[in-house]
């Protein structure tokens, strides 16, 4: 500043350019100061105040417990295994096919397929699917897969499935196989749910000892989770970076091995595991009263049955349908289920489960009555003509043994049906016996007069193996000994019959006629429950065809969370966690 005259003779100061610029910016300096708090003000204020919600974030390991070790994590084992191979294989491996909930066979790495004179299928590959290794999954990978099983070095092994040997596999282009078979056999889709294997890493493994051994070091498919970890006491494993969908909130999964269920339990209780593989009917009630635990059920594909073998000479009253459905009249089920099983079960009507495609919702029930029951005795001719308590004809009474498992809970199933059929008149002396010597000793050689049974029905339906007459004497599965004519057409026409429609109504007269025949009397279906940690969210498993596929929406599980405005939650994300609604930090 300098100061200058004026016309007027009187001193003028004056402002050079450059200060008055200095003082042009200190203002905007203030009011640029001024605006960002008031700024900050209102931000803090609407941050203050805004209602924010947990939403699922990425993290976190999920560890399960199991009773008992993997042994061969071989996908064509696991099909016939329960435990942790059944749940490993599953999670590693895939099929040209699968089991959708319904029991039906539906696409997996298959996108499409035809069948034509019921004995050509034709399967088209989705194309870019990724083994677990990045290469890509083709028409090779099937043919070498199924070719293993057709190797003439395991022709001596039992349980594999022996109708490959009999099938044409041919590679059309890159993503086409065709699968030609000798005669007409509707089940045998079911046998393409088999998880494949990349030909690029097993196909100099002979055959027999990629079947018969380990598959160690960690085993490559095209499923969900690969195994990353493994020893002798746990598996890890972790999301697939080439499976296709959502990739899962949780980083990794790992089953705990325990010795037996016993210390599962206690492994849960030390906070060790997330989850409980299994829950025994006796341990539901003490379970389900935890505030730890989320408990999911769902009914098994599989039956608990009475098997009556019909053609035991000792038990000549089974040859008669109307005493067997007396025997069926006499049990109260639903206080057997809810008794001996604390709720795990329900009343089988059938041998397919209520979920399954081929069920019939027709099929004749029988309720508790045993006032039915001893009307039915007696038209037969069977009184209690001693006075003893127990009916008899022709000096033969009414008296057998029947075989239950030697452990706990098939004990006390034996007692309860043991205990209803005196209450009319009938004696079941229980006999205890190993499930081994169960098969061996006594259903192979038809030697027995009752057994209590447990069947695994998973997949297509077809009873042909345990129930058509031809199944009675060698190999056969009829163990019961039952022969029906009409009952042994349908099967027949049934298993070359690859129109789902046609089948099921095939079917439905077949366990019309089974009903009313009783070969066997059907108890329960039984109740898969699986335990898991509290701080595991979102978790849900639905009907099941296999335990195995319970981790089926594993996707949407997540364990770790992370609060974000209720405003900016994405459409997709899965639901918070118990309690977790929305809140303001001025709360």
């Amino acid at each position: 500043m300098h100061t200058s005259q004026s016309p007027l003779g009187s001193p003028v100061e004056t402002v050079s350019p450059a200060e008055s610029l200095g003082k042009h910016m200190r203002w905007l300096v203030l009011i640029a100061l001024t605006g960002i708090g008031i700024l900050v003000v209102i931000l803090g204020f609407a941050t203050y105040t805004i209602p924010t919600v947990l939403v699922p974030d990425r993290g976190g390991v999920f560890r399960e417990g199991v009773a008992g070790a993997p042994q061969y994590l071989h996908p064509v084992w696991c099909q016939n295994s329960s435990g942790v191979d059944s749940d490993l294989c599953a999670l590693v491996y895939r099929g040209l096919m699968r089991l959708d909930r319904e029991g039906r066979v539906v696409p997996d790495l298959a996108q499409s397929w035809d069948v034509s004179n019921g004995r050509v299928y034709r399967f088209q590959l989705k194309p870019n699917q990724f083994w677990q290794d990045g290469r890509p999954i083709t028409a090779d990978d099937v043919v070498f897969s199924y070719s293993v099983l057709q190797d003439p070095s395991l022709a001596d092994i039992p349980g594999l499935p022996s109708l490959w040997r009999n099938v044409t596999i041919e590679r059309l282009d890159d993503l086409t196989v065709q699968l030609t078979l000798p005669q007409p056999f509707a089940p045998f889709l079911d046998l393409t749910t088999v998880g494949l294997l990349p030909a690029h890493i097993y196909r100099d493994i002979p055959a027999k000892d990629l079947v018969t051994r380990p598959l160690d070091g960690g085993p490559i498919g095209a499923g969900p989770m690969r195994i990353t970890e493994k020893s002798a006491d746990h598996v890890r494993l972790e999301p697939s970076a080439f499976s296709p969908g959502a990739a899962p909130y949780i980083s990794a999964m790992e089953f705990r091995f325990y010795p037996d269920y016993a210390s599962v339990v206690a492994g849960f209780d030390a906070q060790e595991i997330d989850g409980l593989s299994s829950i025994l009917p006796p341990d539901i009630k003490s379970t389900a009263g935890r505030d730890d635990v989320q408990l999911f059920s769902s009914v098994e594909s599989g039956y608990e049955n009475v098997l009556l073998n019909v053609n035991n000479p000792n038990a000549p009253f089974f040859q008669d349908a109307r005493l067997r459905q007396g025997l069926l009249y006499a049990i109260d089920r639903e206080a057997l289920i809810r008794d001996a099983l604390a709720g795990q079960g329900v009343v089988a009507n059938s041998l397919f489960a209520p979920e399954h495609w081929a069920y019939s919702d027709a099929v004749p029930a029988y309720g508790y009555d045993p006032a039915q029951a001893a009307q039915l005795f007696d038209a037969a001719g069977w009184v209690d003509s001693d006075g003893d308590g127990v009916r008899d004809k022709d000096g033969k009474p009414f008296a057998f043994i029947m075989l239950v498992k030697d452990d706990n809970l098939h004990r006390q199933i034996g007692e309860t049906l043991a205990a209803g059929w005196a209450e009319v008149g009938v004696r079941a002396e229980l006999q205890p016996v190993s499930f081994s010597g169960l098969v061996a000793d006594f259903l192979v050689p038809r030697t027995f007069e009752a057994a209590l049974t447990d069947w695994n029905q998973v997949g297509d339906p077809d009873p042909f193996p345990q129930w058509h007459s031809s199944q009675i004497d060698g190999s056969g599965q009829n163990y019961a000994g039952w022969q029906n004519a009409e009952a042994d057409a349908l099967m027949e026409e049934a298993r070359q019959t690859t129109d789902e429609n046609q089948r099921r109504e095939l079917y439905a007269q077949y366990q019309s006629i089974f009903a009313e025949e009783l070969p066997s009397l059907p108890l329960f279906h039984p109740l898969y429950t699986y335990g898991v940690s509290t701080r595991v969210h979102n978790v849900q498993i639905g009907s099941l065809n296999t335990p195995a596929e319970r981790f089926g929406s594993f996707p949407a599980w997540y364990i770790d969370s992370r609060r974000v405005p209720a405003n900016q939650v994405p459409v997709d994300t899965p639901p918070t966690p118990p309690g977790a609604t929305p809140q303001s930090n001025s709360d």
